[in-house]
């Protein structure tokens, strides 16, 4: 008996077009129709995130595509070869999209936000829009978690892992450009960064997890039980920096959050400080830092446990330290912005300097860059000024074997170093 063919309704037919329409539009930079089309298919609820079946393209994607240039240099980026007029109208569009709450990292079907596709055919300008519509997008979601934590203490059930509050800083840092917006269009916004933050984040990796696992603790590596790469050997350059940009010169205080490897910390015994704290919190690394002699080194002193527990005791002994460096491994954005923002203010020496392991988002340009920012402003409104160097990070391919995925895929690795402002 012959299977019956699967019916497809006028109604899929219908939206389906709908669908090509709305694509269609925004490839030609048809802001009039477009706009037209994203306020007003009731068959499509969130008409600016509609989907191509085959390409996985998003209208943004269509709209940034439209741009690529027709000629060889396209895969070199070339940005002297888009037409002018092309890029102009590009931009429009995208403005609009972004406006209507279209989701600036959605993904199509080669694994490419639509900022890395404008990266890619060297429409910078596209790209900027980009970056700065995915700072806009966790600046909002930190500020409206900010006021739910807000309302849950008044309740007194405030759940333990929220996100802090945002930041809303006026900085010397030119801000991305803000769009006017209805309340409807808010919405769509805000719960389409809801879902841009389920796409970032990796469920899977969390710190009290991390905690409680076995670690694999090698040579050249750590892996947690999930064969996720917690420290590797190739960060020892980018430490190495960070080590000597942080103890210029011998008989100063440093505190390290998360020892690791050691690698970091083997750089600060390099600079012969007068003292040497280190906060380690998970057990197995606690354990092998013993078995190492850690314990017993010049001016070391160890602290077992999470920074959360730990600083609070030591700003209240008033123990102060001309360096500072943050390393943890699966801990939220949040939880950074807390340890700068209400424990390095207290810790910090007024002339010292503090630096963290700038891996925020490194498995995706855009997403490196998106996060630099809004650490920027966060650390702006914190009160530090923040310096940055540039450093090429090797190629990796053969660094990831056994690790279940790369958490660094940038050419360039961006190495912070933060003040007090003056």
């Amino acid at each position: 008996m012959a299977e019956a063919e699967p019916k497809i309704s006028f109604q899929q037919i219908d939206v389906d077009l709908d669908v090509q329409e709305i694509l269609l539009a925004a490839s030609q930079h048809d802001l009039a129709k477009l706009r037209r089309l994203v306020r007003t298919q009731s068959s499509l609820p969130d008409a600016a995130n509609v989907k191509d079946p085959e390409t996985g393209y998003s209208p943004l994607h269509s709209a940034i595509a439209a741009c690529e240039p027709e000629t060889e240099e396209q895969a070199k980026g070339d940005a002297s070869k888009i037409d002018a007029e092309t890029l102009k109208s590009g931009v429009e569009t995208v403005k609009l999209l972004l406006q209507e709450g279209a989701i600036w990292n959605d993904l199509d079907n080669n694994n490419e936000t639509p900022g890395c596709l404008a990266r890619r055919i060297g429409a910078l300008e596209l790209y900027d829009l980009i970056v700065d519509a995915g700072v806009r997008a966790e600046m909002l979601l930190n500020r409206l978690d900010g006021y739910e934590e807000l309302s849950d203490d008044e309740d007194d059930i405030k759940e333990s892992g929220e996100k802090a509050e945002g930041a809303e800083a006026e900085t010397e840092t030119e801000a991305p450009e803000l769009v006017d917006v209805t309340a409807e269009q808010a919405a769509t916004i805000i719960a389409n960064a809801n879902a841009e933050a389920e796409t970032v984040a990796n469920p899977d990796v969390t710190n009290v997890k991390y905690l409680d696992s076995n670690l694999n603790i090698q040579k050249d590596r750590i892996l947690d039980s999930d064969q996720n790469g917690v420290m590797m050997q190739w960060e020892s350059d980018i430490m190495k920096k960070s080590a000597v940009a942080l103890l210029p010169r011998p008989g100063l205080k440093v505190l390290n959050i998360g020892h690791g490897m050691g690698i970091v910390d083997g750089f600060f015994q390099e600079q012969s400080p007068a003292e040497h704290h280190i906060i380690e919190a998970h057990a197995d690394v606690a354990a092998e830092m013993k078995k190492r002699g850690w314990d017993k080194k010049p001016g070391v002193v160890i602290h077992e446990g999470r920074w959360q527990d730990i600083l609070p005791g030591l700003v209240g002994e008033g123990v102060t330290f001309d360096a500072i460096y943050y390393d943890t491994f699966a801990e939220s954005y949040a939880d950074f912005r807390e340890f700068f923002s209400e424990q390095v203010i207290g810790l910090l020496e007024q002339e010292g300097k503090w630096g963290f392991f700038n891996g925020m988002g490194a498995d995706r340009q855009i997403s490196y860059d998106v996060y630099q920012k809004v650490a920027e402003m966060d650390l702006f409104e914190a009160g530090f000024d923040v310096e940055w160097e540039d450093i090429p990070v090797p190629k990796l391919e053969g660094e990831w074997e056994g690790v279940r995925r790369a958490y660094w895929v940038v050419e360039n690795y961006r190495l912070p170093l933060c003040r007090f402002m003056e």
